[in-house]
């Protein structure tokens, strides 16, 4: 008797676990499974690129032109060009060549450029000499490089006879748009010899509130 019971429990036995086993999820799809996540990354990239906006200023063909341009020629940045203003005046004028007390097709001398590039930009009407807008009230004159902004007025002495021979101004990452008597007006390196050794010191427009 205790046979035949004992043989009975392993035959129920037997069959509970073939249920048991054949309702557990032991064999997976791995094939299937992958494929879900690639959807769902793919959804997730598709809802990104949809949200993207890579013109959120909403700028005209123009300017993003402009603002590529001078990104590439002072090697900065995009996002740092945001005075179309000032970058849209100074296209006007690149690569004119230089000619003295002159501001035309034929010729620029820097600092008529300056002079006419300030009242424009900044509504500010400064000399037209170099030495006139140095100790101009509305600019305030410093010495250190590295307090250097964009719109900020570089003054240089290239003879004994001019303490303060010429100017340019600074734009960004160390390029500065002067006039050469070879090369004209253009974006030149302030960190080149040239430069250097005949730097006077800056000058920054003066806040209204300032003057």
């Amino acid at each position: 008797m205790k046979t035949i019971c004992l043989l009975l429990l392993l035959i129920l036995s037997a069959c509970s676990s073939k249920k048991y086993v054949e309702n557990v999820p032991f064999k997976y799809d791995y094939n299937d499974i992958q494929q879900q996540k690639t959807n769902q990354i793919g959804n997730i990239k598709q809802n990104s690129f949809e949200n993207y906006d890579d013109n959120p200023e909403k700028l005209s063909d123009e300017i993003l032109q402009l603002k590529e341009k001078y990104a590439i020629l002072l090697a900065t940045n995009p996002k740092e060009i945001t005075n179309y203003t000032l970058y849209g005046y100074i296209d006007k004028w690149l690569g004119t060549p230089y000619k003295k007390n002159s501001l035309d097709e034929k010729g620029a001398d820097c600092v008529y450029f300056i002079q006419t590039l300030f009242s424009e930009v900044y509504g500010e009407t400064l000399p037209k000499t170099p030495s006139g807008m140095r100790m101009n009230p509305a600019i305030e004159s410093f010495t250190g490089r590295a307090y250097l902004q964009e719109g900020d007025l570089i003054f240089f002495r290239y003879n004994k006879e001019s303490p303060i021979s010429d100017v340019g101004i600074y734009l960004h990452n160390d390029r500065i748009i002067a006039c050469g008597l070879k090369d004209g007006l253009t974006i030149y390196n302030f960190n080149d010899d040239y430069f250097q050794s005949r730097y006077v010191c800056a000058g920054r427009l003066k806040l209204k509130a300032e003057k």
